[in-house]
């Protein structure tokens, strides 16, 4: 792992001291997030929930060792051998994830909706050697196994093990209490690669970024701690898959760190949050913009009253879906800003510090510059590339792209932006969302949020298009309500209707309706498949 991490001048500066805690040389997040747990005599606390079942954190300890004693005993895992994870999001798909770094393993967790030669491309890229799939998952997984380069050894869960006696449960079900109650714990150091994540793809080839054991204590006390203040009855819940670092810090890091429990639900869909949250009384819900803004006219069927914080990442969050949903549950959303390569969210606010407008301030542990094309700082007010620094940082593996993203020990996230003299970040754009129109730098974003206030627009998506006049038109991909009817007549209203909204030559000159925007599997726009469509067109 060590040998194809970039070299030491390449990495980020890391910020330790700022986070306001210190980690030990030997650390092993897996045990710190649940043996300590246990060893506190939160034991029988639930950890875990399902919409049918429960285990308390004893039970998930349990799991989690029978896990690393398959992984060793079994397969014959050693310290830093990764494993591919493939799973919804179910508790043992949580008791693999912490079984795998119990065992000293490096953990890649995939998206269920992977297929084969996207698997193929993760095997041989972080050169596989274990994985573990839920059986429901079992086509794409077999189909990667026999074309990667080198096939791991696979063994699958949520399995019948009266069936399937090779299966991961069949092999747990034939273990001792006393094999589940006790494991030793592989002594990790606190800079071990502890997990590989692979980038959603947005703009293009995913890159795979390693986060040691030290990164993951670092995001549990920086964003929750600052933003949230958890509680030990507080109940996670999360849209996104554990996949996604988000949904990672959301449904399992987190709670964990705090002795609280997270709800899991596996294929998502708004009446299924919604429900979940009425009937199991969720208090932090992470979601995205777009499942906020498919969330808010079904809000008023629910008791939502369990929830007392409501955050988003992974996209841009528009004031207008933020305005919906406060005028539809009373509740506020807290905005966050994070990226796969600083593990979670660095930049956001509490409920009563928000600024229209603003993402939020850089959290604790975290700072911010905005910085010109040759990395300066720029004034105040000024446009310009969002630069981070603290306790996380982006270590990509093998990848020459590695020095776009980190100069001068500063993590350069690709997002276009500007401060304020009270430190709060306005998003613009991504540095390839930015169009130049007659001169004019326009930013997808406001036109997004301008085209969102109309009540005909279910969801939209804007680009720049090439255009020998202009250098660039502005185009707009967009989702209409169900039973809205689509013609020039209705381009022309919504034009009409961003005029109004932002000035006038920002607004879309290319109006094309669509059934749907793409996106990654955590929900992100993938805004280079708009630009691929528009050119095949």
């Amino acid at each position: 792992m060590r040998d194809h991490l970039p070299e030491a001048q390449a990495w980020p500066q890391l910020c330790l001291d700022k986070i306001g805690r210190t980690y030990p040389d030997s650390l092993n997040c897996a045990v710190e997030l649940l043996d300590a747990q246990v060893e506190r005599g939160w034991g029988e606390r639930i950890a875990l929930r399902t919409e049918t079942d429960s285990w308390t954190y004893r039970e998930l300890l349990h799991r989690a060792n029978g896990v690393a004693r398959i992984l060793c005993d079994r397969l014959g895992l050693i310290p830093g051998n990764r494993v591919l994870l493939r799973g919804y999001n179910h508790p043992m798909l949580v008791a693999c994830w912490l079984g795998v770094l119990k065992a000293g393993g490096v953990v890649i967790t995939s998206m269920p909706l992977l297929r084969s030669r996207e698997l193929v491309q993760m095997l041989d890229k972080a050169h596989v050697g274990f994985a573990l799939c839920d059986a429901r998952l079992h086509e794409a997984m077999d189909q990667a196994c026999a074309t990667a380069r080198n096939a791991p050894k696979t063994l699958y869960f949520n399995d019948d093990a009266t069936k399937n006696r090779d299966s991961l449960d069949a092999l747990m079900a034939d273990m001792s209490e006393n094999e589940l109650s006790s494991f030793e714990n592989v002594d990790t150091q606190s800079d071990d690669p502890a997990l590989i994540a692979f980038t959603s793809g947005t703009t293009g080839l995913p890159k795979a970024c390693v986060h040691f054991h030290r990164d993951v204590m670092a995001i549990c006390d920086a964003f929750p701690e600052d933003i949230l203040s958890p509680q030990t009855n507080d109940i996670f819940c999360t849209t996104s898959p554990l996949a996604f670092t988000y949904g990672l810090g959301a449904a399992v890091c987190f709670p964990l760190r705090y002795g609280a429990s997270s709800l899991l639900i596996e294929n998502s869909t708004p009446p299924r949050i919604l429900q979940a949250i009425e009937h199991h009384h969720v208090t932090i819900l992470f979601s995205v913009p777009t499942f906020w803004r498919q969330m808010t006219p079904l809000a008023h069927d629910y008791k939502l009253s369990s929830l007392r914080c409501c955050v988003s990442a992974g996209e841009p969050l528009p004031e207008a879906t933020r305005k919906h949903w406060y005028e539809a549950t009373t509740q506020k959303i807290i905005d966050g800003l994070g990226t796969t390569e600083l593990l979670h969210i660095f930049i956001s606010h509490t409920s009563d510090k928000i600024r229209k407008g603003a993402v939020g301030r850089a959290i604790q542990g975290y700072e911010i510059a905005i910085m010109d094309d040759r990395v300066h700082p720029l004034p105040v007010g000024t446009l310009g590339r969002l630069a981070v620094r603290g306790p996380t940082g982006c270590r990509y593996l093998d990848d020459v792209r590695q020095q776009d993203y980190v100069v001068d020990g500063w993590n350069l996230t690709g997002d276009v932006g500007m401060m304020d003299e009270d430190g709060y970040f306005y998003y613009h754009a991504r540095n390839d969302d930015l169009i130049v129109t007659s001169g004019y730098n326009v930013t997808a974003q406001e036109v997004e949020d301008a085209l969102l206030h109309h009540p005909a627009v279910l969801e939209c998506a804007v680009i720049g298009v090439p255009d020998e006049m202009r250098g660039q038109l502005v185009k707009a991909f967009v989702v209409p309500k169900a039973g809205i009817q689509t013609d020039t007549s209705l381009s022309a209203v919504l034009q009409d209707f961003v005029k109004q909204q932002v000035a006038p030559y920002k607004y879309p000159r290319l109006i094309e309706f669509v059934d749907m925007l793409p996106r990654t599997e955590s929900s992100k726009l993938q805004r280079y498949k708009l630009h691929f469509k528009t050119d095949a067109s």
